[in-house]
């Protein structure tokens, strides 16, 4: 009677630890999803004058002044034969 009880008590635990995982691993998944998706602003350089760059933005009510953001030239393509 008592391995019964213990094995039924193993099995339940780890059906509960699987949910927990799954339920971690779900909200990591969505913050990370989330905060990459809300930093992206499409930009149009309007001028470059020294260190200074003036660029129009969508979505630029995502930004705030004194914010850090990182700005990734557009790739150019290169013709073959």
């Amino acid at each position: 009677m008592l391995s019964r009880f213990t094995l039924f008590n193993f099995l339940t635990k780890e059906k509960i630890m699987k949910k927990m995982l799954t339920v971690v691993m779900v909200v990591a998944f969505a913050l990370s999803a989330g905060s990459a998706l809300a930093g992206k602003v499409k930009c149009t350089v309007d001028k470059v004058d020294g260190d200074t760059v003036t660029m129009t933005c969508k979505k630029a009510d995502k930004l705030k002044a004194g914010e850090n953001v990182t700005v990734k030239a557009a790739k150019k393509a290169i013709e073959g034969c």
